[in-house]
């Protein structure tokens, strides 16, 4: 297999300053680096990033749900459900994506060093028990957006943030909108777009048409 030597010296020092914290990581030769972390270990890969390995800009921090959605393809696929009559299919199994996940939810982020031009996304499973991981908004002044948004969209709770508090939604709502177990009500009451009742273009036959009836008709 080739080899990326530039990306292998960034994981070997990542691991270097982060020891047995490094549960896994993933290599695309010639293109970037993923690296998956405890989640005790969160807040550190922050500042190993920028303190040891000069990832000054920080590009995003968000979350992954990895539950295949509940609905099976009854969300991606309303046609073959409302129009062909077939029944939804069983979701597929979860799958975790580069470097792997023990988990349904991981938070993730994306570093950058802006001289060397090479980026590292740092990844961590969180239980689903207890969605709370330390912040990165002490070391990256841009987390704070960030950690707001995937704590109201998502529910983490970024332990030491100094003001977790909601960027879009009303105070009273109810649910965090990108989780893959947020049913989309509105769809149940409504088709999918596009599932519709088709009219004939001008000019085409309407149902009955050419039966005998009508215009020509016997008389």
């Amino acid at each position: 297999m080739p080899r990326d030597d530039r990306r292998e010296a960034i994981l070997a020092r990542i691991s270097e300053h982060l020891g047995d914290a490094v549960v896994g990581s993933h290599i695309r030769v010639g293109d970037d680096l993923w690296v998956r972390v405890t989640r005790e270990a969160w807040p550190e890969a922050a500042e190993v990033a920028q303190k040891r390995l000069g990832c000054h800009f920080f590009d995003f921090l968000s979350a992954i749900d990895w539950l295949p959605s509940p609905f099976g393809r009854d969300m991606d696929s309303q046609e073959d459900i409302v129009v062909k009559g077939l029944e939804p299919k069983e979701p597929a199994p979860m799958a975790s994506g580069y470097a792997g996940g023990d988990t349904r939810f991981q938070v993730f982020a994306r570093v950058y060093h802006p001289v060397e031009h090479w980026g590292v996304t740092f990844k961590a499973d969180l239980p689903d028990d207890d969605l709370s991981v330390g912040t990165w908004s002490n070391v990256y002044r841009g987390a704070n957006w960030h950690e707001r948004e995937t704590h109201e969209m998502f529910g983490f709770d970024f332990v030491g943030h100094p003001n977790l508090i909601k960027l879009y939604l009303p105070i009273d709502f109810e649910g965090y909108p990108l989780r893959k177990d947020f049913p989309l009500l509105s769809r149940r009451v409504k088709p999918w777009p596009g599932i519709v009742d088709v009219e004939p273009m001008p000019g085409e036959d309407e149902p009955g048409d050419g039966d005998g009836e009508g215009e020509g008709g016997s008389e």
